[in-house]
């Protein structure tokens, strides 16, 4: 009879509705939190992977590198994804070519 006792225990802890996980922030997240979505972050933050969670990290400023995707639905497939630029710049193609024509496809956040 006493082995029977762990198990009820067992599936009463189970049904049991719990809150939502602690690791959850319940103010907007600052740089490196976990979130799941870009409205838990901070102003000047979006929620992206990294690794195989999701933190909040910094929109790109004018001059950084961003990730351009050629196909539809490639962002979801990154390790690392990097944030959108910040609001009235676009991910393009470096203007300046030092060097080997394919030595840099990089693109950064440019007005």
């Amino acid at each position: 009879h006493g082995a029977a006792e762990p198990e009820e225990t067992g599936t009463e802890a189970l049904s049991r509705r719990t809150p939502a996980p602690a690791w959850l922030p319940t103010a907007k997240g600052e740089e490196g939190d976990f979130c799941l979505r870009s409205s838990d972050c901070a102003a000047g933050l979006c929620c992206a992977r990294h690794f195989w969670s999701k933190i909040c990290k910094p929109v790109l400023r004018e001059g950084q590198v961003c990730t351009r995707h050629r196909r539809k639905g490639a962002h979801g497939l990154e390790i690392f994804q990097r944030c959108q630029c910040a609001e009235g710049l676009a991910c393009r193609l470096q203007r300046e070519h030092s060097g080997p024509a394919d030595a840099s496809r990089l693109h950064t956040c440019q007005r």
